[in-house]
């Protein structure tokens, strides 16, 4: 009775490895499938870590029940996921970042700001916080800066954003000015301590603030490069989504109501994010100088947007990084969706992520070098 039970359960084992097994490799198609068809499929893209993990434990698994032959339904799935794998975990030696300036390096943040925090001018905490977002951009001392999430006003009774950087030391900024509400402005907006010798930016089809494309070539000595920042199309979740998002974690009774909502602002998101990344990869395609972007991308690295974007482009926290790279500080520690990526014209020198809770994202640092 007791083999016979053995057996069962292990049959019921296989059968759960075989699974997670066909998940696993189903989240690997996710890169190549548009969402716009296979919007079914992109959700495994954020389940992708999950299943991973869930294939190394039954690995574990097999060894300490004395099954080795069983870890190779993991072992053979995880080879054929390694493309996967190494756009997830970046491998590098995580040596600590030197910010002392090394000639003929250029130094690039890339920082989606969430407003500054604080809209209006006032004595609280958010206030205080913006002086310390401030100070942080200071501390880097980088040439280029890409903000995401950028907001600004020609309202007295609002802060005025685009000054204080300018005092930081960086008189060349090109910003899209894109209304939102009486004298509000949100976009994304690109600082620079070199001249611009042009600026322009692209919109989306369909666009919500401040989903825009923009780039700026900077002059630098004799060569001229190009920076492109966006923001591609969040899921949008408001404080009610958030609730909701308790809930089902909760297992509250409203568990598939909320999970409809929420699944269909996803699917949306996921939609228009294959929209903006054909056009972001085309645009890029097509730059004239050697080019470099900081992206709030919305989308982790085993998805459609980021093997669309990246193409052959480097990506500055897989070069230089080390680990998963969580650049969103909310809802899963597995949330990396900032980047800086740089074609092949730029040797990428260092890569650094700043953990601080100022903005809901985290800052990224890099220091590229443009090829002789």
């Amino acid at each position: 009775m007791a083999t016979r039970f053995r057996i069962f359960t292990q049959r019921i084992f296989i059968f759960i490895n075989l699974v997670l097994v066909f998940l696993l490799l189903l989240s690997c198609l996710v890169p190549y499938l548009d969402p716009r068809t296979w919007w079914f499929i992109a959700f495994l893209g954020l389940a992708f870590p999950f299943l991973l993990l869930f294939n190394f434990i039954f690995i574990i698994g097999w060894f300490a029940v004395l099954r080795p032959r069983y870890t190779l339904i993991s072992v053979i799935a995880l080879l054929v996921s390694i493309k996967s794998i190494t756009d997830f975990f970046a491998f590098q030696s995580n040596k600590r970042f030197d910010y002392t300036r090394q000639p003929g390096t250029l130094r690039v943040v890339s920082w989606n700001v969430a407003r500054f925090v604080e809209l209006k001018r006032n004595n609280n905490e958010g206030s205080r916080k913006r002086l310390q977002m401030f100070e942080l951009l200071r501390q880097q001392n980088a040439d280029v800066l890409c903000l995401q999430e950028f907001h600004t006003s020609t309202d007295s009774n609002y802060y005025n954003n685009i000054k204080p950087i300018q005092d930081l030391g960086y008189p060349y900024y090109y910003f899209s000015f894109d209304e939102d509400g009486d004298r509000h402005y949100y976009s994304s907006i690109i600082f620079s301590r070199y001249p611009f010798a042009d600026t322009g930016r692209i919109r989306y089809p369909r666009p919500t603030l401040p989903d825009v494309l923009m780039y700026a070539d900077i002059k630098l000595n004799k060569d001229t490069i190009r920076v492109y920042t966006t923001h591609l199309q969040s899921l949008q979740l408001g404080k009610k989504d958030y609730e909701r998002l308790r809930e089902i974690k909760n297992a509250n009774d409203s568990l598939l109501s909320n999970s409809r909502t929420i699944l269909g602002k996803m699917k949306k998101a996921f939609s228009h994010r294959s929209i903006q990344a054909d056009l972001v990869h085309e645009v890029m395609s097509n730059s004239p100088h050697p080019s470099l972007l900081g992206i709030d991308m919305n989308d982790v690295p085993n998805s459609y947007a980021y093997n669309t974007i990246k193409g052959s482009m480097q990506d500055a926290f897989l070069k230089k990084g080390f680990g998963i790279g969580r650049t969103f500080a909310a809802l899963s520690p597995t949330l990396r969706i900032d980047y800086i990526f740089t074609d092949r014209h730029f040797t990428v020198k260092q890569f650094n992520r700043i953990v601080k809770n100022l903005s809901d994202h985290y800052m990224l640092l890099a220091d590229v070098e443009l090829k002789k």
